[in-house]
């Protein structure tokens, strides 16, 4: 598990929405409360939110996107090739970084460990305040009937409010 960050991701009706907390941390100091951990990928159809290590991640981010270009855009395709090279090349294998993915259709977690899961439910969050977002947004989709952003917002608030190594600066994209 990484401290220091937040990323969730939550399909409701037609909308997925990504967010993040700002919250960028050295040890036990806060260094940054306003950093951008969600970004669009492949023309803005691919959202994708990283922790961990912020070099690692945007090394990461950036092979995913070459994947990505690689595949014509095939979420599932473009993870399955970047586990198997974060697998297996030693220099990969050393990066300190989990990502969550999603397009349209499928929510991905990739993992150095060669972790490239699609959770079974319309939430998947990664981070420090993971559980705390996760489980506000399952509760959100449940009761709510809210959107996927509003429901997104919401629940890192609620994990800002638990989890010490996260903030209330949320960044978002929707698709």
């Amino acid at each position: 598990m990484f401290e220091g960050t937040t990323i969730l991701c939550v399909r409701q009706g037609d909308k997925v929405a990504m967010a993040g907390d700002g919250q960028m941390t050295l040890g036990n100091q806060i260094i940054k409360s306003n950093t951008v951990k969600v970004r669009r990928l492949h023309g803005g159809t691919v959202l994708a939110g990283f922790a961990g290590s912020t070099a690692d991640a945007m090394t990461l981010l950036e092979l995913f996107e070459k994947k990505l270009e690689e595949h014509g855009g095939n979420l599932m395709r473009a993870a399955v090739e970047l586990g198997k090279q974060w697998r297996t090349d030693r220099m990969l294998r050393r990066l300190e970084a989990m990502m969550l993915v999603a397009d349209r259709s499928h929510t991905i977690l990739l993992s150095g460990a060669g972790d490239i899961i699609e959770p079974e439910h319309d939430a998947a969050a990664i981070g420090s305040g993971s559980a705390y977002a996760l489980a506000a947004a399952r509760a959100y989709m449940e009761c709510s009937g809210w959107d996927a952003d509003k429901i997104a917002r919401k629940s890192l608030e609620i994990a800002s409010s638990i989890c010490i190594y996260t903030d209330d600066v949320i960044s978002m994209e929707v698709l």
